[in-house]
């Protein structure tokens, strides 16, 4: 009966310990609101050293026809607007290594940073379940939209006139 009980205890111990884990996780993340993402070339990015302009991170992989379809209009909002009120990220998921994302990044002309995706970039802003998926970050900072599927340039355009109209 003793040996009954101590094993009680230990998974009950084990249990919370295990769920205080957890919970101090998630608050880490929630208190949080910036990440960190490496670009390919070596930078790094934080959600914080661009506030006052809207970030939008685009998830992507090389295979992705809509991902093919969006670039352009991406890479047109990036180049118009990128030294006033826009920073854009790309991360590319799903790849067969380096040379290959270079390659791709370079016919397509994509003039925004590109990030690695793994594990820790999914940790720090959310999944990759869909591609592509974006991620829209208001000027302060907050997460305001995550689109699935293909985004142009008049649609990101027109969240941020909508949201600017909401300061």
């Amino acid at each position: 009966m003793i040996l009954f009980k101590k094993k009680c205890l230990f998974l009950l111990l084990i249990n919370v310990i295990f769920s205080m884990s957890f919970t101090v996780e998630a608050a880490e993340r929630l208190q949080n609101k910036s990440f960190v993402l490496k670009d390919t070339t070596g930078k790094k990015h934080t959600l914080s050293q661009y506030k006052g302009k809207w970030v939008i991170v685009n998830y992507w992989a090389t295979w992705c026809p809509p991902c093919l379809e969006e670039v352009p209009d991406l890479v047109a909002l990036y180049d118009s607007r990128r030294n006033k009120d826009v920073m854009l990220l790309g991360v590319v998921f799903d790849y067969q290594d380096t040379k290959e994302v270079a390659d791709y990044v370079d016919d397509m002309l994509m003039s925004y940073p590109i990030v690695l995706g793994d594990d820790e970039v999914t940790k720090q802003i959310g999944t990759a379940e869909v591609m592509p998926t974006t991620y829209i970050y208001n000027p302060r900072g907050e997460l305001v939209k995550t689109k699935r599927g293909l985004v142009t340039k008049a649609y990101l355009e027109d969240f941020i006139a909508k949201g600017d109209s909401k300061k």
